[in-house]
């Protein structure tokens, strides 16, 4: 019992030890030499061995190996698991369970994995998989005997997987701790080439800002090109560099700006396309990037036959100048010092700086231009305002007569709805009147009988009734022809009951809807009043209606018109719909354009959507979509802000 005690005090003092020394060492090999020692103090612990599991390529490596017999693998090597002698090893990896041997129990395991077991042959195995807290694998620890008289018992086998358990957390700390290292370097690895790409680039771009300074600056052609040598050089060693200017129409090459550490500035600035280095990138509109090997490669191609000034180059760049795909020039730089070549990364670079030259040298050659077109520029300007402006009176004076036409529509119309309740009051006038006189002739000869003076009374009440009713009528007419009327002239703005405003709308609009099944229905609060602008809605809602009656309900004596008025916020929300012929999507989107219209030639102007457009966006501020397909309608929506109050009573009202 005592023995057993003290055992337990020195599992409970490894553990602590166990974390103790996680915490006070970085280095792994380090780590289990002393777990294995602690280990040594509680079981026979002679033989053994860690193995880390790689699941990326199914592969171990034994990060600490002691064996009584077999020599130390190389910690540094991987072994796959499917290599000869891993039966046991990858068994408890693979099955994540403990795994304990005996001599016999190894050769069964080794039979159903057809892998034989390499090294010395053992009397007993024991083995505990190392598993992170999120069940992945880590390895396996391993202890093993060759004696005969230690075997390992089952509180042993407890033991062993207490003290594996532990060490898995410990494992999973340092390869924690390992990758947050290895991310560290890695992350300081790109930064530091970030920072150099960033320094690159800041380079780049402040050469990119001195050539568009250049472009602009009106610099002699000797000045600037020197000065674009000197933008080169900050970016790329160019001791030795020309600029070369190409003339197709003379299939000639010119020396514009010459610097070389060997040769002198060439006798001739001027000479013939040829078959030498500079020739060989106009031909064939390319960066080249030419070397020793390189050159003489094409030279025996015969690319190149001909090598000006020294030819004892080292590393040499030609890139073209191209202005809207056509050669302008070329640049060249070229060394002569071993130490100094170029490679495809100079080549991109300066093949790019030389891109940005060519916009430079093509905006000087614009603005050359520009000053030389700039007076026929604004005469044509001139001519172009003086035309937009006429235009636009046109425009206006199209849309002003529209709407006199919409007018004069409304006026003929509601006159002519008017002369039949007139017409019916001068009836019942001249009726009353020959009554009357009639009557009287009777009263004076003394022969007016009770039964006479009860027909009289009666027509009498008749007729006057039919005078009230038809005036009524025409003063209703007459009043909403003129309130209508009247808004669609001024585009004054005021404070007004848009529910009855609408009544008044269709009224005038009666005429129009006369002979015809056409249903109206409106949907809007009674009590709702606005501060707007009346025409506007007006004329609207007059465009739309005329629109559904010759185009929408074209040869359909029934339909349905639905209109919508809400609040929504500060926002008053306009629904119109019919239930008409509707538009295919190619009228559809072409309904707010002037002019456009399916009646040419038939009384359409094509100006009725396009005044509502102009309206809706401009005078009331709003937004107005439409929406149709063939055989099922139009609609519209319209929003636009306005002045909301309410009266005593709310409510909707279908009319």
């Amino acid at each position: 019992m005592e023995n057993r005690l003290q055992r337990l005090e020195a599992v409970q003092a490894m553990v602590l030890e166990i974390g103790k020394i996680s915490a006070d060492t970085n280095d792994l090999r380090e780590f289990l030499h002393a777990i294995h020692i602690a280990l040594s103090r509680i079981m026979y612990a002679k033989n053994f061995y860690i193995a880390l599991y790689n699941p990326d390529d199914a592969s171990i490596q034994f990060a600490y190996f002691l064996d009584e017999v077999d020599p130390a693998p190389d910690p540094n090597k991987r072994f796959k698991l499917e290599a000869p002698g891993s039966s046991l090893t990858k068994w408890v990896i693979l099955n994540q369970k403990p795994l304990t041997a005996g001599s016999a129990e190894m050769a069964r395991i080794t039979a159903e994995e057809h892998n034989a077991i390499t090294g010395a042959p053992s009397e007993h195995w024991m083995g505990y998989p190392l598993i992170d807290h999120q069940k992945r694998t880590l390895g396996a620890m391993v202890v093993q005997s060759y004696d005969k008289d230690v075997l390992y018992s089952e509180e042993d086998q407890a033991l062993f997987e207490l003290i594996a358990r532990h060490i898995s957390n410990a494992l999973e700390a340092f390869q924690s701790v390992d990758k947050l290292e290895r991310a560290v370097q890695e992350r300081t690895a790109l930064l530091a080439h970030e920072i150099a790409e960033r320094r690159r680039s800041e380079k780049i771009q402040s050469a990119l800002y001195a050539i568009a300074e250049l472009s602009f600056s009106g610099e002699e052609a000797s000045n600037l090109y020197r000065k674009l040598h000197l933008i080169v050089e900050n970016l790329i060693v160019a001791k030795n560099f020309l600029v070369a200017l190409y003339h197709p129409e003379s299939a000639e090459i010119s020396i514009q700006y010459f610097v070389d550490e060997k040769d002198p500035v060439p006798s001739h600035a001027r000479f013939p396309l040829g078959v030498g280095m500079t020739s060989f990138v106009v031909r064939t509109g390319k960066a080249q990037l030419i070397d020793k090997a390189r050159l003489l490669q094409l030279v025996d191609d015969g690319e190149i036959k001909q090598v000006l000034g020294g030819q004892d180059i080292e590393s040499w760049i030609g890139v073209p100048i191209l202005i809207k795909d056509r050669i302008y020039g070329v640049i060249i730089v070229q060394s002569y010092d071993l130490h100094i070549t170029y490679g495809n990364a100079d080549l991109e670079l300066l093949a790019f700086v030389a891109s940005h030259i060519a916009v430079a040298i093509a905006r000087m050659n614009a603005d050359r231009e520009l000053r030389q077109t700039k007076v026929n520029l604004e005469h044509q300007n001139n001519a172009l305002n003086e035309a937009l402006l006429a235009l636009q009176e046109a425009q206006t004076e199209l849309v002003r007569q529209e709407k006199l036409a919409s007018l004069g529509s409304l006026v003929a119309g509601v006159a002519h709805e008017i002369n039949t309740p007139l017409g019916i009051c001068v009836t019942a006038t001249s009726h009353l009147i020959e009554e009357v006189r009639l009557t009287r002739k009777d009263i004076l000869a003394d022969d007016f009988k009770p039964q006479q003076r009860d027909q009289f009374l009666d027509i009498l009440d008749q007729s006057l009734r039919i005078l009230s009713t038809n005036t009524k009528r025409a003063a209703a007419l007459v009043r909403s022809f003129k309130q209508v009327a009247v808004d669609q002239t001024s585009n004054d703005r005021r404070k007004f009951q848009l529910h009855p405003y609408l009544n008044e709308i269709l009224v005038s609009l009666q005429p129009k809807l006369k002979g015809r099944q056409i249903q109206i229905d409106i949907q809007c609060p009674e009590d709702l009043f606005i501060d707007n602008y009346p025409g506007a809605i007006s004329q609207i809602l007059t465009n739309f209606v005329m629109n559904s009656l010759t185009h929408g309900f074209e040869n359909m004596q029934e339909g349905k018109i639905h209109i919508q008025f809400e609040v929504d916020g500060e926002d008053l929300k306009f629904l119109y719909q019919d239930n008409g012929h509707g538009m295919d999507k190619e009228a559809l989107s072409k309904l707010f354009d002037p002019f456009y219209t399916t009646k040419r030639g038939q009384g359409g102007s094509g100006l009725g959507t396009h005044i509502v457009y102009n309206l809706v966006t401009g005078l009331l501020g709003g937004t107005i979509k439409a929406q149709s397909t063939p055989q099922h309608g139009l609609s519209y929506q319209l929003r636009f802000p306005v002045n909301v109050s309410h009266g005593n009573k709310t409510g909707v009202k279908q009319t």
